[in-house]
């Protein structure tokens, strides 16, 4: 059976395929981004879906989103996942949680790279809760700031 393939030329209303090639990619301060679910790809209005790549000894310090919940799902590397106070060491296979508004970051402390996937909902949000700055950083305030003091440090990409 032909399964037709889509074309550049379709919209994101008529797509539902995203191949590696059909990603957009977007590097910045912290990962190398592989979009695969956005509204500018796909039908989307309740999923985002990104493939992060994470340097070693890099991070995305404390955020938060305030209007959109997020997965972490660890695919390579480990995480230093955090959640609020707490975080754990995630690898392959293992997740996190961040419900909207709830402080969190992702840190690679070691020798090899970090590749997670980052899913958040929802993708399309009212024009209103759309001029909130989204990541919203918080990494220079307290506590995050000395959070981590005891941890191996890592860097941004900037």
């Amino acid at each position: 059976m032909n399964h037709p393939m889509s074309s550049p030329a379709d919209s994101p209303a008529d797509r539902r395929f995203v191949q590696i090639a059909d990603a957009l990619r977007e590097p910045n301060a912290w990962t190398n981004n592989e979009w695969l679910c956005r509204p500018d790809l796909v039908a989307a209005e309740k999923l985002l879906l990104v493939r992060a790549n994470m340097d070693p000894l890099h991070c995305h310090p404390f955020h938060y989103h305030p209007h959109r919940e997020e997965i972490i799902y660890v695919l390579y590397g480990r995480a230093e996942q955090w959640v609020g106070h707490e975080y754990r060491i995630l690898s392959a296979g293992e997740m996190a949680h961040i419900p909207a508004g709830t402080v969190h970051a992702t840190y690679n402390p070691h020798a090899e790279p970090l590749v997670f996937l980052a899913m958040l909902s929802p993708a399309k949000l009212p024009d209103d809760l759309a001029i909130v700055p989204d990541p919203f950083d918080v990494s220079t305030q307290e506590p995050w700031a000395s959070l981590r003091d005891h941890l191996t440090p890592c860097v941004t990409r900037s």
